[in-house]
């Protein structure tokens, strides 16, 4: 061994050992990062921390005028404690501290696998617990990669943070967050102020938001948004509730919304599910379609965005809001949907469906049907066994009911009655008197006038009309009953008038007669399937909620003097004329 080299490695003894035993009063006390200082009391008879160790490093310095007269070492270090390496260009060692300082190209890998890299690091053996500063990057065993400034970093509870601002990538999303806590041994992410997630299909914006890794869950504590990207207008808002970032499936608990096809769905409790559209929700359910100014309410609802259509059940009911005057229809299942227009592509058609006890209201209309189908854009509403339509004191009965709005200015232009068509009105609606006019047939047309009550029906085949007939007295003015006029057509056309039916047409094997009020019996007065109803009538449109308001039955008077009186004539001739024939005596 030459002169050379022993004195090499008495010098290089002699700076170990320095190292190791000395203590140079230039030193300046370390003024740590209050994150180093313990936050729970140390544990009676608890062994020492173990020492950061020192495994490699071209060189060892000393330099009163450098990091506070401390010892550092240069080149390829390497330290070691408890199974992490830290490796740096340089590494400061605080001397009975059992603190370092790594500067450059900075590389902590800890024992789980997980490698946080940076330009600075500080790292406290005592309480395992490190600060990395400038271009800092974490990498977790499977990927999650994390970029911030500055990060805090406890390896005994394994939870790393941040608040200088950050991105969090899976492979698959970016998050943005201001704060974040990753707990590495659960890989969950709790996310605390504006926090945004994005993706190649969808972006979500919130506040306060925990991102499981594992599970590639996010729960939502706080206002957020979740945007699709090629649609910005589908959108989920929800104060609180879970999203699975791989599924597209939201579980949504507080103030939720779900916007589809320029519809919301609203609810107590949602799911939606992005990728196939579907969605549901309890509770107080409303879908809303501000387009046909509709929306539909509920205990339960689904959505099929795909099919642009929904479903509500659990006591539904549909308000159709127009200016002048609003539609509402309620029955055991509400349905609504969308198709498109064959006369325009660029245009939909939408469509409403009431099933099982559908009811409607208007304010000139007003009807019930085991279903109910109206036709929004068209205006044309159909009704299915068992209809029953009311209309300013009138009722219209049949085998189906068609009703045709103008959706201009907003009313009934006509009704089409398909089999066992029946119109009954009140002669006078002022009185309590038994008396109604009638008009039936196999098919008929009801036509409204301009003050949107009925002015016209035609009937045709088998076509028949009970009218009462009155007349104007000439000395006194006063109308005068005539009669009652029975009529059989092949086809009739009566008009309506507030008090009266006229049969102004009588064609095809027309036979009419008028019957004085004396000469006509009670029976015949009205037809044998006579159902002038009175307990479902619906009143006002809160009638609808109920399957009936099932208001008393109108009991009304009967009217049968003059026929009782000339029935009495009859009897009393009949008897007379019995008394004068001959009486034989038995024997």
């Amino acid at each position: 061994m030459t002169n050379r080299s022993l004195r090499l490695i008495t010098g290089l003894f002699i700076c170990i050992s320095s190292f190791i035993y000395a203590q140079d009063n230039n030193q300046k006390p370390l003024q740590k990062d209050p994150y180093f200082t313990p936050n729970t009391v140390p544990q009676k008879n608890a062994p020492p921390p173990e020492k950061v160790k020192h495994i490699h490093s071209d060189e060892l310095r000393k330099d009163p005028a450098k990091y506070d007269g401390n010892n550092y070492f240069t080149g390829n270090v390497q330290f070691e404690h408890q199974g992490s390496l830290l490796n740096a260009d340089l590494v400061i060692v605080y001397e009975g501290q059992n603190f370092v300082k790594a500067v450059g190209n900075v590389k902590l890998q800890n024992a789980d696998g997980s490698v946080i890299t940076a330009d600075e690091m500080e790292y406290d053996g005592n309480t395992q617990r490190g600060i990395a500063r400038k271009n800092v990057v974490l990498t977790d065993p499977k990927g999650t990669v994390i970029k911030t400034e500055t990060m805090y970093y406890d390896r005994v509870s394994n939870q790393a943070y941040y608040n200088t601002g950050g991105t969090i990538n899976d492979g698959k999303s970016t998050t943005y967050s201001k704060t974040a806590t990753y707990f590495l041994a659960t890989r969950t992410i709790d996310l605390s102020g504006r926090v945004k997630i994005e993706d190649a299909q969808y972006v979500l914006e919130g506040d306060n938001v925990v991102q499981n890794q594992n599970t590639n869950i996010v729960n939502i504590n706080g206002p957020t948004t979740i945007i699709n990207k090629k649609n910005p207008k589908n959108r989920i808002v929800t104060d609180k509730g879970n999203y699975n970032t791989n599924t597209k499936e939201a579980f949504l608990y507080k103030n939720s919304r779900v916007y589809y096809n320029d519809k919301i769905l609203t609810g107590d409790e949602m799911y939606y599910n992005q990728l196939t559209g579907f969605g549901k929700a309890t509770g107080n359910v409303t879908i809303d379609d501000p387009n046909e100014q509709r929306w539909i309410k509920g205990g339960y609802g689904e959505i099929f965005e795909k099919k642009d259509s929904a479903m509500m059940t659990k006591n539904p009911y549909a308000v159709k809001a127009l200016e002048k005057d609003s539609m509402y229809f309620a029955a055991e299942k509400i349905i609504s949907f969308q198709r498109p227009d064959s006369a325009n592509v660029n245009a939909k058609k939408s469509f409403l469906r009431a099933f099982r006890k559908g009811r409607f209201y208007k304010s000139n209309a007003q009807g019930r049907a085991d279903s109910i189908a109206f036709n929004e854009t068209d205006g044309v509403l159909h009704m299915y066994t068992e209809p029953i339509l009311w209309s300013n004191g009138k009722q219209v009965t049949g085998d189906k009911i068609e009703a045709y709005f103008n959706t201009g200015k907003e009313n009934i232009d006509s009704l089409k009655v398909v089999g066992n068509a029946f119109a009954i009105s009140k002669v006078d609606s002022l009185n309590m008197k038994d008396e109604f006019n009638q008009v039936k047939g196999k098919l008929m047309t009801v036509y409204y006038g301009e003050d949107n009550n009925i002015k016209e029906a035609k009937v045709i085949g088998n076509a028949q009309a009970i009218t009462y007939s009155d007349d104007v007295n000439a000395q006194t003015r006063q109308k005068e009953r005539i009669g009652i006029s029975l009529s059989t057509c092949g086809i009739i056309d009566a008009i309506f008038e507030e008090k009266a039916l006229y049969v102004v047409e009588c064609n095809i094997g027309a036979n009419s007669d008028t019957y004085p009020m004396s000469m006509i019996e009670p029976a015949k007065r009205k037809f044998p399937d006579f159902n002038w109803n009175t307990k479902d009538r619906i009143l006002k449109w809160q009638d609808i909620l109920v399957d009936t308001p099932n208001y008393p039955e109108i009991k009304y008077e009967s009217d049968t003097a003059l026929y009782d009186s000339a029935q009495k004539v009859i009897d009393d001739e009949k008897a007379k004329e019995e008394a004068k024939k001959p009486k034989r005596a038995r024997r």
